[in-house]
């Protein structure tokens, strides 16, 4: 009888220590696809949500939040002017008339009144979308602080243009003026807001504006990226079983 033979899938002992004293082996056992990775340290990234390095980017981020706001808070509230200038110059005049006792409209059926509310409304309406325009080209990634700016500055802005267009427009004492005019002279009433809530027409229109040029025409968001935290002493990867 003869010594059985080695099988073809189990190499003898010297072939083995044969093929690790040769260069193609990688720190022994080279050949052997299913052997475990050797252990090694942890490649060092970045902390999780909770590292310190997180926490003072997060305090960065707020104050360039609040100092953007600011800014177009300031912007937008100064944009008032232009818009009481506007209401001023282009919203229709109402003709009084007096006869020496009382004041009267000269045009009982005139829709001069309600001519001047649609004129603020309009001209509103149109420096909110100009205002919203401007804002994303100013910061296209957009944010809360942002929009919430925007839509306070929106409001200031039409409170600010209504004070300027009454205050400069003509004088509110219209006894005084049928007075100076004489009688069955026409003058013009003093410019008024009959409807308030054309006030918040600046912005809500800023608002849907900035929000849909948001949806349309912002970046994405970056993709979070993970990394584990820097190994200890101790840390190994992969991991020892135990």
């Amino acid at each position: 009888m003869t010594a059985p033979l080695t099988p073809p899938h189990q190499p003898s002992s010297s072939s083995s220590s044969s093929s690790s004293g040769d260069g193609n082996g990688d720190g022994g056992g080279g050949g052997n696809p299913w052997r475990a990775p050797e252990a090694g340290p942890v490649p060092p990234g970045k902390p999780w949500g909770d590292g310190p390095e997180a926490a003072e980017a997060k305090r960065a981020e707020l104050r360039r939040d609040l100092r953007d706001a600011g800014i177009v808070l300031a912007g937008v509230t100064v944009l008032g002017v232009v818009l009481g200038l506007l209401w001023l110059w282009l919203a229709p005049r109402v003709p009084l008339v007096s006869d020496g006792t009382a004041v009267f409209l000269k045009n009982t059926e005139g829709e001069e009144s309600i001519g001047a509310d649609g004129t603020f409304v309009l001209l509103a309406a149109g420096l909110g979308v100009l205002s919203a325009a401007a804002v994303f080209l100013f910061r296209r990634r957009g944010g809360v602080a942002l929009v919430v700016a925007l839509a306070l500055g929106g409001l200031l802005a039409s409170l600010a243009g209504w004070g300027i267009g009454v205050w400069l427009g003509p004088g509110q004492d219209v006894a005084a003026r049928a007075r100076e005019a004489g009688e069955g002279v026409t003058f013009d009433a003093y410019l008024q807001l009959r409807a308030k809530g054309a006030l918040l027409a600046w912005s809500l229109t800023a608002m849907v504006t900035h929000l849909g040029l948001t949806a349309l025409f912002a970046p994405d968001d970056p993709e979070p990226e993970h990394a584990w935290p820097a190994p200890g002493a101790d840390q190994q990867w992969p991991p020892r079983d135990a």
